[in-house]
């Protein structure tokens, strides 16, 4: 069957567009390189400040600013400790009337049910906000729980960070977690994504208690991350190692302790669900596979051709994880290998 001249059309139109957009970060990235060649001959410190300015904005595209939420859910704020003002979007297990009401600790809790149901906590990556992860909410609340997402600091409708609009850090996105979680509850699961899977387990290393963690497309080596923007910078080495303490000194700890293998070896984790897939251009698939088998108790589901993104609205992935956060599993095993279905 012949393609329609629309399609065609817009099939040309959307490869232009990225065309275009290919050619402009490959322009920004010459004049960037340029401009801290100059400023490494004369001023190392002064590069590694705009490095550390750069390493601390977060991208944008049409992808993270996806929303797949269905219904809207309840808005309110929490303030971190840092006082960040931080959107939370809380929705009422199925079943309960839909509505919510306050707790005594000063989060919702569903409207007429005779127990505060479990809560599962949808935790965005670096760039995201919490529309991306709309696809679980509504399987999530026919399961049983009550849903809370959240928008870390500059990000999505929340207020600026420590660094100013359009600027955050690891740590930032960690504690605001953490502060969502004291206002809403101890979570039965938190679900994250890219870096919201490092940033949930620097979380659960200072504490955050979970029964269980989905970490989806995840990133487990941040200290390689960053060695990976300095070769693309082109950074000497007075200038990384500049870059590296300015780090440290806004994170407030020592670099190690962002890196999730790291905490895996000093620290205990809950059962975690580690989703990749093989055709991830942002996270290479070996980084979760590896991942997985270093995880007590973990367990991997491999997709094919969903990339870095797309994961998070394929229903059989929203299946599997709601099927691994609820408390009762079902008697057939999941298969863990949903690339092996459309062989």
């Amino acid at each position: 069957m012949g393609v329609s001249g629309s399609k065609k059309s817009t099939t040309v139109r959307a490869d232009r567009r990225r065309a275009a957009r290919r050619r402009r970060a490959a322009l920004q990235l010459t004049v960037v390189r340029a401009r801290l060649a100059v400023l490494q001959a004369v001023s190392p410190r002064r590069a590694a400040r705009l490095a550390l300015d750069l390493w601390c904005t977060p991208p944008d595209g049409a992808g993270r600013r996806r929303d797949d939420r269905t219904t809207p859910g309840t808005l309110t704020t929490v303030t971190t400790d840092a006082g960040s003002r931080v959107v939370v979007e809380t929705w009422a297990a199925a079943g309960t009337g839909g509505e919510e009401r306050t707790s005594r600790d000063g989060g919702p809790t569903a409207s007429g049910s005779p127990g505060e149901a479990a809560v599962v906590y949808l935790a965005h990556g670096w760039g995201g906000w919490r529309g991306q992860l709309g696809a679980f909410v509504e399987p999530l609340r026919g399961a049983g729980f009550r849903v809370v997402a959240f928008d870390a600091p500059s990000h999505g409708d929340s207020g600026p960070g420590l660094l100013g609009p359009r600027r955050s850090t690891m740590p930032e996105l960690a504690d605001a977690l953490a502060t969502v979680v004291r206002a809403h509850g101890e979570p039965a699961a938190v679900v994250s994504h890219s870096l919201g899977t490092a940033t949930t387990v620097l979380a659960v290393r200072d504490g955050l208690p979970a029964e269980r963690l989905v970490l989806v497309a995840a990133i487990a080596d941040v200290l390689g991350e960053l060695d990976g923007f300095a070769d693309l910078l082109r950074l000497s080495r007075p200038t990384r190692e500049l870059l590296q303490g300015l780090l440290s000194d806004v994170a407030g700890r020592p670099l190690a302790e962002l890196d999730v293998r790291e905490t895996l070896r000093t620290h205990p984790v809950p059962p975690a669900l580690v989703v990749h897939d093989r055709a991830d251009k942002e996270v290479p698939y070996p980084v979760g596979a590896a991942l997985a088998a270093a995880w007590p108790e973990g367990e991997l589901l491999t997709t094919e051709g969903l990339g870095h993104h797309r994961l998070l609205r394929d229903p059989e992935v929203v299946r599997a994880v709601v099927d691994y956060v609820t408390p009762v599993r079902p008697e057939v095993p999941v298969d863990h290998d949903l690339a092996r279905r459309g062989a």
